[in-house]
């Protein structure tokens, strides 16, 4: 499988790579085996690009992430910015959480919030090592009001100790796992970051971060990883979008992105899958698949030959940014 470079670290990620919140029980039933089986799978299928986060069911992805992962040639990138303390929550649900472990999230994206968080993953994942550290959603997606506050940390404390530790060779690459452009232009001016994980502003359905992000990152050196391809799932068929149910505008030009591509004989969530990895600023899209069969269908997408017509077309009927650049065939 093919890899690319990120930033100026030298360390390169498969082009497809895992996400890992489904095997936490984000929006899905999955229970420790089929987590198990459908990483084991990914590296039966030659992907080594391995994303979670202490979020994703209050641990227990990382628990399974680092059992699978254990003693093989992997890339992980994993997240702080929240600690885990005991207590369950009255309404996982309400997190969108299915069976997650015992555990509340404090966020703290303090010099002592990011070492710990740091320290406290390499114990529940049971390896010596994450590859990439990312500050996992800073900005007013999440928190609002209280992004101020928050972001003052990083800027005065976190990323000191997120710079401490890529300098001390523990990680080889730092950045941000977000929802939202502004907030990576707002870290851009407080640090050297090396990649962003940018979940759904670069998808087939929204090139909102060609404007302003796109430009500054290629500056400052800074790659792209592309979560969320999908957008949640409006791309491949679901009604989600964001994390919740999708607008009227959403569901209407996801319905017209769709008919261009059942014009062109060509599976939407194929285009999906494959059109952020035009642009060479990202390394790596990062969908996250529930079981098996869906990874299978992932893999299949992103081998599908893709006319460059269907592109061409988008753009004419206005579907896509013009300054877009796209997958050359």
């Amino acid at each position: 499988m093919k890899k690319r470079q990120i930033g100026r670290t030298g360390l390169e990620v498969n082009t497809l790579g895992l996400g890992g919140a489904p095997l936490g029980g984000n929006f899905v039933d999955l229970d420790y085996g089929q987590a198990a089986e459908l990483i084991g799978a990914a590296r039966d299928a030659g992907i080594g690009y391995f994303d979670t986060a202490p979020w994703y069911g209050f641990g227990r992805s990382e628990r399974v992430m680092g059992d699978m992962l254990r003693g093989t040639d992997y890339v992980l990138s994993d997240k702080v910015g929240r600690l885990l303390k005991p207590g369950a929550v009255e309404d996982p649900m309400e997190f969108g959480m299915i069976d997650p472990l015992p555990f509340n999230v404090v966020y703290d994206y303090s010099y002592d919030g990011i070492m710990r968080a740091y320290e406290d993953s390499l114990q529940r994942l049971g390896l010596d090592r994450i590859d990439i550290l990312l500050a996992h959603d800073i900005g007013e997606f999440q928190h609002g009001d209280e992004n101020a506050r928050h972001f003052k940390d990083l800027a005065e404390g976190g990323y000191r100790a997120m710079n401490e530790l890529r300098k001390a060779g523990q990680v080889k690459a730092i950045g941000l796992g977000v929802n939202e452009n502004q907030v990576c232009m707002d870290a851009l001016a407080i640090g050297d970051w090396d990649v962003f994980l940018l979940a759904g502003r670069y998808t087939l359905l929204e090139q909102t971060a060609l404007e302003r992000l796109f430009p500054a990152c290629r500056a400052a050196g800074t790659s792209i990883i592309c979560g969320g391809p999908f957008n949640s799932g409006i791309l491949v068929g679901r009604e989600m979008w964001n994390y919740a149910k999708a607008p009227d505008d959403v569901v209407a030009k996801a319905r017209a992105l769709g008919d261009v591509a059942h014009a062109f004989d060509v599976p939407l969530a194929a285009a999906a899958l494959q059109f952020p990895l035009g642009d060479d600023l990202v390394c790596s899209v990062i969908p996250g698949p529930r079981d098996k069969g869906e990874l299978a269908q992932i893999l299949a997408w992103f081998e599908t030959p893709i006319p460059p017509e269907f592109w061409t077309d988008l753009k004419t009927k206005g579907l896509m940014e013009g300054a877009a650049l796209t997958p050359a065939g």
